[in-house]
């Protein structure tokens, strides 16, 4: 295990209050990429970012306008023209707000207490970006005049709303993003204390679940007992989407998931999961699933069909008294290798078709931001150059993990034509998406360092 470089502790200790006052003011702007009213706060943001690349001492620096929100590129060749390139993908926008809920400070009002910055974007993905910027400075205090490896960015705006104009900006600029190695940075560590590489994500598949029974509002003193009621056939095929030992019901649901290899499970079993103090983190109250399958095979190695939202008759006011004529459901489905976007799409298509029973129509919209689950190659040199770099970090080896989320890793891996490696500073109780998000100032500074050490790592064995 390769030592620790105090020049490069040094450095990140001499500048942390000036980069934690880059990061507020960064949280500070509140790009929303979900909210049209936001739209020029995500432009404000992705020019922030341009700006504070430039600061840094990237020669290259474009904002790339798409018919959407922009993204952001850099480029800083390495000092050596033979050493490979390092891709880094992340995203700026933020994930909308309820103001009323945040407790800590209001979203966009940045905070430092007890080691914590809370504001939204703080951990999902601000920080997670910035700790690349961080590590470049303190990588060359120690003496280079410019990097071990040559270092892209690509940071869009996006993210948060399905990444629906990545795919042409992956193609539209397919040679400045050509890369021998890409890293995402929009991940999660185990624990502060007990730090894990992660190794892989699972994909996304989103579709939305529309059940029309009345042609219209219909008094339900007049048919009640009688009319088809939307929200009560939407129940009842949600219902249906688990059986008693909580396995998905889609047909074939499960007949591509690869097995865990006896490499896997060991490494999941070497991560020290206590129920008490998952429940607490993750500010849930009990650990629901498919029985005989540990919590931590559930989360990251075994597919999932989760309503994320229901929506019918009087929601948002007073009841009136009437059957509704629809109701709707967000379906979210995480997979797992070595099933396919495409094909689970398509098992949902058929289960919604098989259940259906007459008197209702039925409408099953899959989102085109689809994703495919990916894994790091285990043997591929950068994966190795990356855990080594952790180890010079941490003192001590770091334990292998998987993210329950996912990522556009697949579809950077084939794009690109390169490895996917994953580096991410957040943890379980950084309450991505929720009130009072916040990320610990440790992990954002143990992360830059590690990152500094993985410039040198990766040069040295890929040449």
């Amino acid at each position: 295990m390769g030592e620790r470089d105090p020049r490069v502790r040094q450095e990140l200790h001499r500048r942390e209050a000036e980069m934690l006052a880059d990061l507020a003011e960064w949280v500070g702007i509140p790009s929303v990429s979900a909210a049209p009213a936001h739209r020029p706060d995500v432009v404000r943001s992705a020019r922030w970012l341009a700006s504070a690349l430039r600061a840094t001492g990237f020669p290259v620096v474009e904002e790339w306008e798409t018919e959407g929100l922009p993204a952001v590129y850099a480029h800083w060749p390495a000092e050596d023209p033979s050493a490979p390139t390092l891709l880094v993908y992340s995203h700026h926008d933020v994930h909308a707000v309820k103001a009323e809920e945040w407790r800590e400070t209001s979203p966009f009002s940045p905070v430092i207490r007890d080691g914590r910055m809370y504001g939204r974007g703080a951990s999902d993905a601000k920080g997670q970006a910035l700790a690349h910027l961080w590590a470049l400075r303190a990588h060359l205090a120690t003496g280079r005049s410019a990097p071990a490896v040559g270092v892209k960015l690509f940071v869009e705006g996006e993210e948060e709303t399905g990444s629906v104009h990545m795919a042409d900006l992956l193609a539209e600029h397919a040679e400045q993003l050509a890369a021998d190695v890409v890293m995402v940075s929009d991940t999660m560590l185990w624990s502060l204390s007990d730090a894990a590489v992660c190794t892989g994500v699972r994909g996304s598949v989103n579709g939305r679940l529309e059940v029309r029974g009345a042609r219209d509002d219909v008094h339900s003193g007049a048919v009640a007992g009688v009319a088809p009621n939307a929200c009560t056939e939407l129940c009842r095929l949600l219902g249906q989407l688990h059986d008693e030992k909580g396995r998905v019901t889609l047909p074939g649901f499960y007949d591509a998931v690869a097995p865990l290899s006896p490499r896997e499970r060991d490494e999941l079993d070497a991560i020290p999961f206590d129920e008490a103090t998952w429940l607490r983190e993750s500010h849930t109250r009990a650990i629901r699933g498919e029985h005989g399958r540990s919590a931590l095979e559930r989360i990251w190695t075994r597919p999932s069909v989760e309503v994320s939202s229901l929506l019918g008759g009087d929601a948002e006011q007073p009841s009136r008294g009437v059957i509704p004529p629809a109701a709707r459901a967000d379906l979210l489905l995480r997979l797992v290798p070595d099933q396919t976007a495409d094909e689970v799409a398509g098992q949902l298509r058929r289960w919604v078709d098989e259940h259906g029973v007459d008197g209702y129509e039925y409408d099953l919209t899959i989102s085109s931001t689809i994703s495919d689950p990916y894994l790091t190659p285990p043997e591929h040199p950068a994966a190795g150059a990356l855990e080594r770099a952790m180890s010079r970090a941490l003192g001590r080896p770091p334990l292998r993990m998987r993210n329950g989320g996912a990522a556009p890793a697949a579809q950077l891996a084939r794009e690109v034509g390169a490895p996917v490696l994953f580096f991410g500073t957040g943890l379980v109780d950084d309450r991505w998406h929720s009130h009072d998000e916040k990320v610990e100032v440790q992990a954002l500074l143990r992360g830059a360092e590690t990152l500094a050490y993985f410039f040198e790592e990766l040069a040295s064995v890929m040449r």
